[in-house]
């Protein structure tokens, strides 16, 4: 009998306990459903980038960089810092996916990429309806950041890019007349072409300066057409923003020719492609950049080029160095707000000022974009050489 008893009694315990617990207080959670938040073991940062594909060289560039200020700071707030590396190939689809694998799968709480704007902007739309934080690396056309609060970015934007590369054939070249060669399905490329025009205009007092602007698409090879209208207009310079394989190839077109017009790009041609695939015909080819291992000046600079000498066995270029700030500017961020959930470090970031990054002091502007000087180089003996660092004007 008494054995019974005690069976019912533990029974009777077993089905009341959950009704005991239910009574006391509950852990909750920022969407309010009454669940304990574990605590974190780690912080989760995604990178997106292409590391295959047309811009493979860029992407794998940065990702140096990024990997390198993860070694040498891989904690925050206490915790490791662990990343997640998404390849976006290059394509528009590839990168909003890979943006949702982040956030999805990895739990990540900010995101840093990608090298080509129309790849940030794809990622973007993404990281701003799931309300993640990202740090574009070297992404420069303004649509990356307008109207989307949760996308920053740690380099110059394409109207300084351009106006610093018009400014430069007028001034240095003393160019009168400049043709326009872009990738119409690249949207940096379109970006930056506008800009240039509309400052070589207002710096030559010329409407009619610009004496054409021609057109190719994404994995044209000949330019034969392009360059035989070029040939015939006689430009002072030519002004052809592109991926780096793409103007190289159509550099060694034009001198082939003997097109011998000075050409200008943007920050894209830093890649030893351009100078693998151009050889000597773009000797004298120049461009503006975000960071000169040459022109370092910082202790902040000085050692991240020691660093990085010593991992890589190389010079570090504008793309890891980008990488590397964006990387530590997060951190920054997080430290700033002492918290790892995504809307505080997205209000920190908004909040930056005077970072000490070693492509230069970075503060955030009302568009979340970085106000920050720009590097011109040229190609000389093979090599992407300094030639001047120019400031915001």
């Amino acid at each position: 009998m008494r054995k019974t008893k005690l069976v019912a009694i533990v029974l009777l315990l077993t089905l009341l306990l959950p009704l005991v617990q239910g009574c006391g207080p509950k852990a909750q959670t920022e969407n309010g459903q009454g669940q304990e938040e574990p605590t974190p073991s780690e912080v989760h940062i995604g990178v997106y980038e292409p590391m295959t594909g047309a811009s493979a060289s860029g992407g794998q560039m940065t990702w140096e960089g990024i990997q390198l200020a993860n070694e040498m700071h891989p904690e925050v707030l206490g915790l490791p810092v662990r990343l997640h590396l998404e390849d976006n190939k290059t394509d528009k689809t590839e990168a909003a996916n890979a943006v949702t694998r982040l956030i999805d799968q990895k739990n990540v709480v900010a995101i840093i990429g990608s090298y080509g704007s129309s790849l940030s902007i794809a990622g973007g739309e993404v990281a701003k309806n799931k309300k993640i934080p990202v740090v574009g690396c070297s992404p420069t056309n303004p649509l990356v950041t307008q109207d989307n609060p949760y996308y920053f970015r740690v380099c110059f934007i394409d109207p300084f890019q351009g106006k610093v590369m018009a400014k430069y054939a007028y001034e240095s070249l003393n160019a009168k007349t400049a043709v326009i060669i872009r990738n119409v399905q690249d949207d940096y490329a379109v970006g930056l072409a506008n800009y240039f025009k509309e400052a070589f205009i207002q710096l030559t007092g010329n409407d009619k300066s610009v004496l054409a602007e021609l057109e190719y698409n994404t994995g044209d090879q000949d330019f034969t057409a392009q360059l035989t209208q070029t040939a015939s207009l006689a430009p002072d310079v030519v002004f052809a923003p592109g991926n780096y394989g793409d103007s190289a190839l159509m550099i060694r077109q034009a001198r082939t020719l003997k097109i011998t017009a000075p050409f200008l790009g943007g920050d894209t041609w830093e890649a030893p492609e351009f100078i693998e695939i151009g050889k000597e015909d773009v000797e004298g080819a120049t461009l503006s950049t975000h960071y000169s291992v040459q022109a370092t000046g910082t202790d902040a600079s000085r050692e991240f080029v020691e660093a990085y000498k010593a991992k890589y066995g190389k010079d570090p270029n504008a793309f890891a160095a980008l990488g590397y700030d964006a990387y530590l500017m997060i951190l920054d961020a997080i430290k700033r707000a002492n918290s790892i959930k995504p809307e505080d470090i997205r209000n920190a970031l908004a909040e930056t000022k005077d970072f000490k990054g070693v492509t230069g002091t970075i503060t955030m502007d009302e568009n979340r974009d970085a106000n920050k000087s720009a590097v011109i180089l040229q190609v000389k003996g093979g090599k992407f050489e300094y030639l001047t660092t120019v400031e915001p004007f």
